[in-house]
């Protein structure tokens, strides 16, 4: 086992909540639990979102991920959330179909979004909301959270969107995922 290995079964372990004894109790604990999310497209999931969540991790007992279906990208949202658990196995997904066209920081605009996203986390008790937008901030106010913001100036990955973008898939006949790193036969994989 390497080092990063034993970082991660420690904090596992350490991130358990207490087991309620009644409901009261329950209660008193689900109150007491930093419990954060973060929203996005991941069309696709990229070095940012990883460091975005990474660091949400660290501070919060539980941590959701709203997956926005994205049609218009091509990227269907189950694969988009198999990117995201590969990564992040614990995190919890929150599925987002049909959301509002109409984006904006203007007032109308941040209504109808946080309306939309209310009926998403229904009543899901959150205390953090981590972004790396200036939305965030307004996410935060309308829900009553506290606003965590994550590289806003793209120090730590300068331009995560932009190389995701500038990738380019090559296909090499004969070859199947399986083959071309340490992961074992996957779902889809074809003989070579």
């Amino acid at each position: 086992w390497n080092n990063h290995t034993l970082q991660q079964i420690i904090y596992r372990i350490n991130s358990i909540p207490p087991v309620p004894k009644n409901n009261n109790e329950r209660e008193e604990i689900n109150n007491m639990i930093k419990r954060g999310f973060t929203i996005g497209k991941f069309a696709p999931f990229h070095k940012g979102h990883q460091y975005l969540i990474e660091k949400a991790l660290k501070k919060m007992d539980e941590f959701y991920v709203v997956v926005y279906d994205t049609p218009q990208f091509d990227i269907d949202i189950e694969t988009k959330i198999k990117w995201i658990k590969n990564v992040f196995p614990n995190v919890k997904i929150l599925k987002a179909f049909n959301s509002p066209k109409q984006y904006g920081l203007d007032e109308e605009s941040i209504n109808i979004q946080m309306k939309y996203l209310s009926s998403i986390i229904k009543d899901i008790k959150f205390t953090h909301f981590y972004s790396s937008e200036d939305y965030g901030k307004y996410v935060a106010k309308y829900l009553n959270l506290e606003n965590v913001i994550v590289d806003l100036n793209r120090e730590k990955y300068k331009d995560s969107i932009g190389m995701a973008k500038n990738i380019s898939e090559i296909i090499i006949d004969g070859g199947n995922h399986a083959q071309f790193g340490n992961y074992g036969e996957q779902s889809g994989d074809n003989k070579s």
